[in-house]
């Protein structure tokens, strides 16, 4: 784990969040009253049953949800005091994401899916081209960058992902179950590449996860349950935690 200067702020910080849905008798507690500091450059995995609030606070570490009460600080930066074109330069220039179904444009290359964010945020071609090759080369897919994703192994296509939400060196990285679409020999690939590439970068990643051997391999373990927290533990390498 890359080390932080005691004066940065957490990479990502919830006070007090609350998120609701519904009202009435279908109020629906998503998440109750969670803290949650995460210090830069930390591998943290959030555990729990399906739904225990681990998609509601990835979203909301995403930006991409907003909560009922609390604050979310993401980067340094309070999300409820944005507008949506702050938040979202905020999501283009500091968060990347990792999902599980990998979400690469048939379209494109895997190179031109590599760059797409960076090209997006306004970055020149010039500029970004080279960057992807690199982390095509960091991830093994150097020979590859020219092939469409059809034609890619389930964990060629991941690690494909994995280099996508790199190349904008974001200082957040959130990984939406990475493994589950993966077989356990390709699954551990993925999880170790995307620890040493964030670190190399000093990113820092939030992986949501069932796999308890995937969720052994990070700094640090949440397990939720209906929407709170009940265990923050760091992680004993090699050990499966509850996932």
């Amino acid at each position: 784990m890359a080390t932080a200067h005691a004066a940065d702020p957490p990479a990502l910080r919830f006070d007090h969040v609350s998120r609701t849905y519904g009202d009435g008798a279908r109020t629906v507690h998503a998440l109750d009253d969670v803290t949650l500091h995460v210090p830069r450059g930390q591998f943290l995995a959030v555990v729990g049953r399906s739904g225990s609030g681990k998609s509601t606070l990835l979203n909301l570490a995403a930006g991409i949800d907003t909560p009922t009460a609390g604050e979310v600080w993401i980067a340094g930066r309070a999300v409820s005091g944005l507008d949506d074109d702050a938040l979202t330069r905020l999501r283009r220039d500091h968060v990347g994401v990792v999902y599980q179904f990998f979400n690469l444009l048939s379209t494109l290359t895997v190179r031109e899916n590599v760059a797409l964010p960076a090209l997006l945020g306004g970055a020149a071609g010039r500029d970004v081209m080279p960057l992807a090759d690199a982390l095509l080369d960091e991830v093994g897919l150097g020979a590859r960058r020219d092939a469409k994703p059809h034609t890619l192994s389930g964990g060629e296509m991941q690690r494909t992902a994995i280099a996508r939400a790199l190349v904008h060196a974001p200082a957040l990285v959130l990984a939406d179950e990475p493994t589950g679409n993966l077989d356990s020999r390709a699954a551990a690939q993925v999880v170790a590449l995307l620890r040493a590439l964030a670190a190399r970068r000093g990113a820092t990643v939030v992986m949501v996860t069932h796999a308890a051997d995937a969720a052994a391999e990070a700094d640090r373990v949440v397990e939720l349950s209906d929407g709170r927290i009940v265990a923050d533990t760091p992680a004993a390498r090699g050990a499966a935690p509850r996932a």
